[in-house]
């Protein structure tokens, strides 16, 4: 018993300096450095799990098995060749139009591999009493294929009505294929509703296993719709009837998605190849679900870049473009998201905004659906931007789930991204860039109209709050890499 205490002693010692040289080895922030050792002392074991769920970088994943890279144009490139030939050309020819544009067009291009689509009819359509009947329509046309990827996929009144849709198009012959987050969907959707699909035809499958231990916080929070390779959405919405009825304890759920019609829609298409490659080993990469109708012009001539990021991926991509658009507004720049929290360079970019003369606006949920403690710490980060003028509102009307920015009535992005640490750098996620200036003012005119249902977010009255409550925002915020 008296060579317990010795031998516990060294093996703490060795687990110390084991770990110390591991994280410092990774050469991450000094900030998030330290902050793991504290973790891996302080909670001996524990502290290995949670890293393991949440704070692994690229260099883990690579590692692993090529499975999880996103790296589309190398998997796609000949199929999307007729886009990205004219790469330089079309960047050349929108330059003229605006320095940002450039400079943004090859952000994307480098730090997501996304090709420059222009041939492109857009439209942006918020909320599902518009997205559910376009998109219903649309899968009723198709002609050969229906893809489609959802964080959450609901088994209630209205995904039962898709999975009628569904199951007549795949009895039909229309290739039919789903995916779904497993513990995003965990608890709407049942057994019965995925063998119903399967018994027409129809093939749907998770995006990983629900339980697997290097993928069970790393989830994919993307929303694809790819239609015969020529109509695709992507955005905030999910599956579910809440979205058209608010769900429990909202009158209403607003949100943002965008319809694709052209190239773009190629784009979404290899992406979701990717995730489906992923999840399945089936390669679907061929000439078949990329129609050479998904090249021809289209009225309006919409440029369109798809961009995702995710926890393997060599950059930070859609933080990145937050940041590049935040930093390239001269005039003003629209948030919205359902939560609020930054890391030091989207706080840092939004300041410097805000200090420079930039009118900056953020548009948050008043409330929560479900978890609060996002909120909670949500607070904090709203008074580390309100000093600089970054205004702050808090949407009452219904439930504030759109994912969108939008910069000086000329650049805009609808993705499923919220203003988080999660988004930016756990979860893979998806975001289309728009480059027409119609498209943007139509989105910021949605912005300023939303804003009649909105209060601003006052220090004043926060900062009168009972101290436990200001306590327990605090507490969140240190979780904040988790939420």
């Amino acid at each position: 018993m008296t060579r317990i205490g010795p031998i516990l002693s060294m093996v703490l010692a060795l687990y110390a300096l084991g770990t110390g040289i591991f994280l410092i080895s990774e050469n991450r922030r000094p900030q998030a450095t330290l902050a793991w050792m504290l973790v891996f002392f302080f909670a001996p074991g524990i502290g290995v799990l949670v890293y393991i769920l949440f704070g692994r970088g690229r260099k883990a994943f690579s590692k692993r098995s090529r499975l999880l890279k996103q790296d589309l144009e190398g998997k796609a490139r000949p199929l999307l060749e007729p886009i990205l030939a004219r790469q330089d050309a079309e960047i050349a020819r929108l330059e003229g139009q605006s320095p940002s544009r450039k400079r943004l067009m090859m952000l994307v291009r480098r730090n997501s591999r996304s090709g420059l689509s222009r041939r492109n009819r857009v439209q942006i359509q918020q909320d599902a009493a518009v997205f559910y009947p376009s998109l219903i329509d649309d899968m009723k046309a198709a002609r050969h294929s229906i893809h489609l990827q959802y964080f959450i996929w609901a088994a209630d009144s209205f995904g039962e009505s898709l999975k009628r849709v569904l199951t007549e198009k795949a009895r039909a012959g229309i290739r039919v294929r789903l995916l779904y987050d497993p513990l995003g969907s965990r608890a709407h959707l049942g057994r019965g509703y995925i063998r119903d699909l399967r018994a027409a035809g129809a093939q749907m499958v998770p995006t990983s296993r629900r339980y697997q231990l290097h993928t069970i916080s790393y989830r994919n929070h993307r929303k694809i719709t790819v239609i015969d390779g020529r109509i695709g959405y992507t955005g905030g919405m999910n599956i579910g009837q809440e979205h058209l009825d608010g769900g429990e304890g909202f009158d209403a759920w607003r949100d943002t998605q965008v319809r694709i019609e052209g190239e773009g829609a190629a784009l979404l298409q290899a992406v979701f190849m990717v995730d489906w490659y992923n999840a399945t080993k089936e390669n679907l990469f061929s000439e078949d679900y990329f129609p050479s109708r998904a090249t021809e012009p289209s009225e309006g001539e919409v440029p369109v870049q798809i961009l995702t990021s995710g926890p393997d991926s060599q950059w930070a991509a859609i933080r990145q473009l937050y940041f590049a658009m935040i930093a390239a507004a001269q005039h003003h720049v629209y948030l919205q998201s359902p939560y609020f929290i930054v890391d030091a360079s989207i706080a840092e970019a939004l300041k410097a905004a805000a200090l420079s003369g930039v009118d900056v606006k953020v548009m948050l949920t008043a409330r929560a659906s479900g978890n609060p403690v996002p909120g909670w710490a949500g607070n904090t980060f709203i008074l580390d931007v309100i000093d600089a003028g970054v205004r702050v509102f808090l949407y009452e009307k219904g439930y504030l789930h759109a994912k969108t920015i939008s910069i000086d009535s000329e650049i805009c992005s609808i993705g499923s991204t919220n203003i988080d640490i999660r988004s930016f750098s756990i979860n893979y996620e998806i975001n289309a860039v728009l480059y027409s200036s119609q498209l943007a003012k139509d989105l910021e005119r949605d912005f300023q109209r939303d804003l009649a249902h909105c209060t601003e977010f006052d220090p004043g009255e926060y900062l009168k709050r009972r101290a436990a409550v200001r306590f327990r925002d605090s507490v969140a915020r240190l979780l904040s890499p988790l939420l």
